[in-house]
């Protein structure tokens, strides 16, 4: 019998709406179990916003509490380009107030986002402009920008900070972690309409901290007189470029460290990284005849010779290894003392050679060469120094005379600050502590002693022959009225990269001693590279040294009349 037409309808109602059941039963366990996580996340995107906050960074300052590096608030400019009508006009009236062209913020405006930048940190009177023109779309905001109030001042030290707050040269980048804030995410809740709510409570206490302070073993007025200083002497001399390190002798505190020619860490768009590289740190040299303090060091510690032993100076010439070395002035027989007094090449290579190789390897790893100093800044170099198993007939006399290895003025300096406190290596420093927001100290830099390398008997008998650099040596314009000055002149020809050879144009030109010579306050390098005209040391870089000296006791009040109060703190290495 046929089933009516009626009864089948009802069972393809019923069969059609178990398959719609069916299918909105699998359409639920879908969403609601397999697509679960996915879809929750999906909707957080567009309920929530999660956003990046930093605390400001660091201050930097100077000895004396003064502001070198800081932070300000400058405003940020973004746009919301869903938000515009006409991405175009509002390209061409933001061009002239940003000072980016108006096609560049077109395309920016033109994307299909909820928000882009525009601008970065931008000058506090752009942003008040901005806000005036009241654009529908563009927004404002401020962000930290690192500002350098000194300028140029110890730029090549400080270093500066990139557009996201990132330490990228100098302090900046050795103690970034540091310097840097606290980072913290909060997630913000949108509305319907796509709009920021803010959470009930949020206040600027709850927010990250700030980062750490660091002071410097640098004073700010020391800085001050080494920079200007070197960069007169280098205009002076049309030399290529020029440095000063100033230095605590028996901490191995920092006190300036100049480079010229100088950097604004406020202006870097011109800039390329050669102009910032600190080439106090980064260079190598050969030092020329500076070398013969520590030869000088090397040999009286090791009773090779006393001060008042006499050694023959060959009128001026002598050959070795099938090479000539020459001295500026001929001297016959004369004593220890005034080889290095008079600097001569023939007298130096005579005593390396009493010296022997090993010894002498030996003492120039003792005074730091070849190795790095380890002071807290990046980029240090390890200087150059050849094995023995490498050195040929004549190293031994180049050696002595400073040629065939290639120092750091960082290294000189703190080698012969060794011989101005009598005898002892300390690693050099520039940060003496590191405080949180609220000003307590949470790590303070000691000094430290890395060994001894010379008794204090030998340093005193050193400095009495360094001394005599400047009162009848080639150093004289390094003396200081009323004070006793000891210290070496240099005159290094520099290697002819296309040749090969050392040139007969280009000198580096150096001086390196301490004052006042028996209870020494400061130990001083000064260099300056390529200058034109006379190039010896004596008479380029040695006055530097007398200019900068004398005024930086003067500020620090040390009288020439001032006795010795300062006792021998390391006796015991």
């Amino acid at each position: 019998m046929a089933v009516p037409l009626s009864r089948g309808r009802r069972y393809i109602t019923v069969v059609l709406l178990l398959f719609g059941f069916g299918v909105v039963l699998f359409r639920l366990v879908t969403l609601q179990v397999l697509q679960a996580a996915e879809l929750t996340v999906k909707a957080d995107r567009q309920h929530q916003k999660t956003v990046s906050f930093e605390g400001a960074r660091g201050a930097i300052v100077d000895r004396r509490e003064k502001v070198l590096a800081m932070n300000l608030e400058v405003p940020s400019v973004f746009g919301v380009p869903t938000a515009l009508d006409s991405p175009a006009q509002t390209a061409r009236a933001l061009s002239s107030v940003l000072r980016v062209r108006s096609d560049e913020l077109e395309r920016k405006l033109r994307q299909d986002r909820g928000f882009v930048w525009l601008a970065r940190k931008v000058d506090p009177e752009q942003g008040r402009r901005l806000e005036a023109l009241q654009k529908e779309g563009i927004g404002v905001v401020m962000e930290g920008r690192r500002f350098y109030p000194k300028g140029p001042l110890l730029s090549h030290v400080l270093g500066f900070a990139g557009m996201d707050g990132e330490g990228l040269e100098g302090i900046e980048r050795r103690y970034e972690s540091y310097l840097r804030g606290e980072r913290q995410v909060t997630v913000l809740q949108r509305d319907a309409l796509g709009r920021t709510v803010f959470p009930k409570g949020l206040t600027a206490e709850q927010g990250p901290a700030p980062g750490h302070q660091l002071m410097l073993t640098i004073d700010e007025v020391i800085q001050y007189i080494a920079e200007k200083e070197l960069a007169a002497a280098v205009e002076g001399a049309q030399a290529k470029s020029g440095m000063a390190i100033v230095m605590e002798p028996y901490s191995g505190e920092l006190l300036a460290l100049a480079v010229n020619p100088r950097f604004d860490p406020n202006a870097l768009s011109s800039l390329t990284p050669d102009r910032w590289r600190n080439r106090a740190l980064t260079d190598a040299y050969e030092p020329g005849s500076t070398m013969k303090a520590i030869l000088a060091a090397a040999v009286i510690e090791e009773q090779v010779m006393k001060p008042d032993s006499l050694i023959y100076g060959e009128q001026g010439r002598m050959t070795i290894a099938n090479t000539v070395i020459h001295d500026h002035e001929k001297l016959g027989w004369v004593s220890f003392a005034k080889v290095i007094q008079k600097s001569s090449n023939v007298g130096a290579a005579k005593a390396g050679i009493e010296l022997g190789e090993e010894r002498m390897h030996r003492y120039l790893q003792a005074f730091g060469f070849g190795e790095r100093t380890e002071i807290d800044l990046p980029g240090e170099a390890g200087g150059l120094m050849k094995n023995p198993r490498e050195w040929s007939r004549r190293t031994l006399a180049s050696l002595s005379m400073g040629q065939e290895i290639g120092v750091t003025p960082i290294q000189m300096v703190t080698a012969v600050a060794a011989i101005a406190n009598g005898g002892v290596l300390m690693k050099p420093y520039i940060v003496s502590e590191i405080r949180d927001a609220q000003g307590n100290v949470q790590e303070r830099t000691l000094p430290h002693v890395k060994r001894r390398v010379i008794s204090a008997k030998t340093a005193d008998a050193v400095t009495k022959i360094l001394e005599g650099v400047v009162k009848n040596g080639t150093g004289e314009k390094a003396a200081i009225d009323g004070f006793r000055v000891a210290g070496k002149t240099g005159t290094a020809q520099k290697i002819d990269r296309r040749t090969g050879r050392y040139s007969a144009t280009k000198f580096v030109s150096s001086f390196v001693g301490y004052v006042p010579a028996d209870n020494p306050k400061l130990a001083m390098i000064i260099i300056i590279d390529e200058p034109q005209g006379d190039a010896w040391g004596g008479t380029v870089a040695a006055p530097v040294f007398n200019r900068i000296g004398e005024q930086v006791l003067n500020y620090l009040g040390v009288s020439s009349g001032e006795p010795v109060k300062l006792a021998m703190a390391f006796a015991g290495f």
